[in-house]
């Protein structure tokens, strides 16, 4: 079985699932993203949104395929660019972390590990950029598939609780925490990215 994970672009936003390709909770406020839904002009901000940020920022999100088909995908970027983040009870998000937007992975291809991978792949990236952690809000009631994570699996990835809150708690992921876990962790990395040009792996200084 063929796995790789790739960044995000315009030429691969098609292969987030449909209704994920022109929702724009995060990347708009509140009232702009209510605007933009009822002009039908969302799937358009949202492509706006990734090319500014891949301009002024670089990388914004990865993309997973199994056998060239895509199953998942994780989207994340600095808390200037996500202005849906100031609505949240327990903002801001920490100066010195990247906010893990949201991630998603397609029904038939979860609780295979696929989720922690993108988690790390995302930490790795960030390391390199000179990032410390990265920070999300957390759904603790959390039912079904929205744009807020579970906060239960956030901190099954290693996330922990660095603000409580009843319904949306912020988590935090060190990200030098990432270089610790288990071997079986990093060859599943390692399978997932095989058809990706490998890198020297990161250590602690």
């Amino acid at each position: 079985m063929g796995r790789r994970l790739v960044p995000l672009t315009l030429d691969n936003l098609q292969d987030l699932p449909k209704r994920c390709r022109s929702c724009v909770f995060w990347e708009l406020d509140p009232v702009s993203g209510e605007a933009a839904v009822e002009a039908g002009t969302s799937a358009l901000e949202k492509e706006a949104w990734i090319s500014a940020v891949l301009l002024d920022w670089g990388s914004c999100g990865r993309v997973v395929y199994v056998d060239e088909v895509p199953v998942g995908f994780v989207l994340y970027a600095p808390p200037a660019y996500v202005p849906r983040s100031t609505a949240f009870p327990t903002s801001p998000v920490s100066p010195d972390a990247v906010q893990l937007m949201t991630a998603f992975i397609m029904p038939g291809y979860q609780g295979q590990g696929l989720g922690r991978v993108m988690v790390q792949t995302v930490a790795k990236d960030l390391l390199r950029r000179g990032f410390k952690a990265i920070e999300a809000f957390g759904d603790a009631r959390w039912q079904a598939p929205a744009c807020v994570l579970p906060a239960d699996h956030l901190t099954a990835v290693g996330f922990k609780t660095v603000r409580p809150h009843p319904t949306y708690p912020r988590l935090r992921l060190e990200l030098r925490t990432t270089l610790s876990w288990k071997e079986d962790v990093e060859l599943a990395l390692d399978r997932l990215l095989g058809a990706v040009q490998k890198e020297p792996a990161l250590r602690p200084l």
